[in-house]
């Protein structure tokens, strides 16, 4: 683990205007992943210790923490994050808390995986913050409870040892553990209060399960799924062309800028892992006057193998749903979504199961990461 970009102590009073207008936050490479945190994927405070100022749930919410100056309550300033109260010492003599007291959280991944980056957002925790973090994770099967994650049989493995935080600031860390993990353990030290967590990395699904359910999306994030590159990601991430269930507004898929060339757009994924894809299905849905005109896509099997087309280019429809049952099974590793000329789509849903070879190499990086 290393701080990609330290920030310490506390940030300045807010003083009317922005709030994040002082905002300190860096450029974190490994934000190109997915957060395996993610509530659409499942992910979800399970417990805390305390959560007497803001509630735990705060922490996993999407998009940037907000701020209202004159939002308060019966117990005081009402944050959009977690915070606990201010610990104290044991007597008057020793009214500081000790150098072991910290507050914690139990997060469950939404989907287990190898966790590349965590970033601790204390926006708007100006001096209220805790004062250092520590991460730690765990694999665990199944659902197990809150009590059963605090047994003593249960594995912590640290992936951000305590380090010392910066207020209103996104203080980030790389994790270098080749590990899979299904849940966190974030502290704060001693007390304070965290704005959001975020937990890039990589997904690596069930092997076992995806056997079980033979036809599935092979491209969902939740089974492995995950893009490579897009041509453009002015408005919003092309992971969201893979998130679980259907579009609920505009920002929810992929939008590009408006073209003014000759040129088009698209989306390169791989795949959970090698998979025969047996159909397919673009969703427009929330895109009515910026939906893509047409759209193809092609699949290959390998890093460098060849394109294949298996839709052809096909005029989409504003806000609908287009499935493609294919002639025959298409076989490959990467898919491709080419829409023209610009536009968006909101999801694209790829369904087939896995190949041998793909069941065996899936099989053996799970066992590889501790599944």
């Amino acid at each position: 683990m290393t701080a990609t970009t330290s920030f310490t102590g506390d940030a300045n009073p807010y003083a009317g205007g922005d709030p994040y207008a002082d905002y300190r936050t860096a450029d974190f490479p490994f934000t190109r992943h997915v957060d395996l945190a993610d509530r659409r994927l499942g992910g979800a405070v399970v417990a805390a210790n305390d959560e007497f100022f803001a509630q735990r749930e705060n922490l996993l919410l999407p998009g940037p923490a907000e701020f209202d100056p004159e939002h308060f309550g019966h117990k005081g300033k009402i944050m959009d994050g977690w915070e606990t109260r201010r610990r104290r010492g044991a007597s008057a003599d020793h009214p500081w808390p000790t150098a072991d007291d910290h507050d914690w959280a139990l997060v469950r991944l939404g989907t287990p995986g190898v966790i590349r980056g965590i970033v601790v957002d204390t926006a708007h925790f100006r001096g209220n913050h805790p004062q250092a973090v520590s991460v730690e994770g765990a694999s665990v099967a199944g659902s197990p409870s809150p009590e059963e994650l605090l047994g003593d049989d249960v594995k912590w493995t640290t992936l951000v040892p305590r380090t010392p935080v910066g207020g209103h600031a996104a203080n980030g860390f790389s994790v270098a553990t080749e590990q899979r993990f299904t849940h966190l353990r974030v502290n704060q030290h001693p007390d304070g209060g965290i704005a959001r967590l975020r937990v890039y990395g990589e997904v690596v699904p069930d092997p076992g399960w995806l056997a079980v359910l033979g036809a599935f999306d092979v491209v969902a994030l939740e089974n492995g799924g995950r893009v490579e590159d897009a041509s453009d990601l002015f408005y919003s991430p092309a992971s969201h062309t893979i998130q679980p269930g259907r579009s609920r507004k505009m920002d929810d898929g992929w939008e590009t800028r408006r073209r003014r060339d000759r040129g088009h757009d698209w989306i390169r994924y791989r795949l959970a892992a090698q998979a025969r894809i047996r159909a397919l299905e673009i969703d427009t849905a929330y895109l009515k006057g910026n939906s893509a005109g047409w759209a193809s896509v092609s699949v290959r099997d390998g890093d460098d193998g060849a394109w294949t087309e298996i839709l052809p280019r096909t005029r989409l429809q504003p806000d609908a749903v287009h499935r493609f049952v294919l002639p025959e099974p298409a076989v490959g590793t990467h898919a491709r979504v080419d829409i023209y000329p610009d536009g968006g789509i909101s999801r694209l849903r790829l369904f087939g199961s896995l190949t041998e070879e793909g069941a065996a190499r899936l099989t053996a990086r799970h066992q590889e990461l501790g599944g």
